[in-house]
């Protein structure tokens, strides 16, 4: 599998740097933890037996590197999906990295109806994105609010995990998304499979770093 070859990658990387530069004993815990980290994000987003395309030289300016308008269509089903195209306006904008006009739309979405989950879903996504992926009060709100909404639903908890992971907070990010996959119950929904994969991936990811006892896996 090729998360393996990265793996495998990121320890020569390491080596290297180590050997070759000879860096000093104290760098070496903060550049294990990068080449984990990054390997953490390939492994819980990464699709690599999906057929590769060719890029093209006018590429979009931001790249949807976290899949955040197509993983949020995968957890979010029909009866809670928005009707409102201020929703659609702000995925087109969020696509090219401008989150504050995608905020703008989803707030005018909200204004006209403030029980829309998938716009709450969106705008506690844009509002992360624009603050470089760090949680903020105004989205960690969004999400709240887009859970009062829909607790069964798993998308608001996924992207808030999501940001834990980014932030390095590995452990939370795994109790978060296994709080969610264990309020779903049983099923073999899309959204269910999507949860489960990304937990499954976490808990391996996890327990290869020696950071979870083998006991408390999924």
């Amino acid at each position: 599998m090729s998360w393996v070859v990265a793996i495998l990658l990121a320890v020569a990387g390491f080596a290297i740097a180590v050997l070759a530069f000879r860096l000093p004993r104290v760098t070496w815990t903060s550049l294990a933890a990068a080449l984990v980290f990054g390997i953490a994000g390939y492994t819980l987003q990464a699709s690599p037996n999906l057929p590769g395309a060719p890029k093209s030289l006018t590429e979009e300016p931001y790249a949807d590197d976290w899949q955040m308008v197509e993983s949020r269509n995968i957890l979010i089903d029909g009866a809670l999906a928005s009707s409102n195209p201020n929703v659609l306006h702000a995925d087109a904008f969020a696509r090219q990295g401008q989150f504050e006009d995608a905020a703008g739309f989803l707030n005018n979405a909200l204004s006209q109806n403030p029980d829309d989950f998938e716009a709450w879903v969106a705008l506690g996504n844009v509002l992360t994105e624009q603050a470089d992926g760090i949680l903020t009060q105004a989205s960690v709100f969004a999400y709240s609010r887009a859970n009062e909404i829909a607790p069964d639903n798993p998308a608001p908890a996924y992207f808030l995990g999501l940001s834990l992971i980014r932030q390095g907070r590995m452990m939370e990010a795994r109790n978060v998304w296994s709080d969610a996959l264990q309020d779903m119950g049983e099923g073999e929904s899309e959204a269910h499979l999507f949860m489960a994969d990304r937990v499954g991936r976490l808990d391996d990811m996890l327990l290869r770093a020696g950071a979870m006892p083998q006991g408390e896996a999924e």
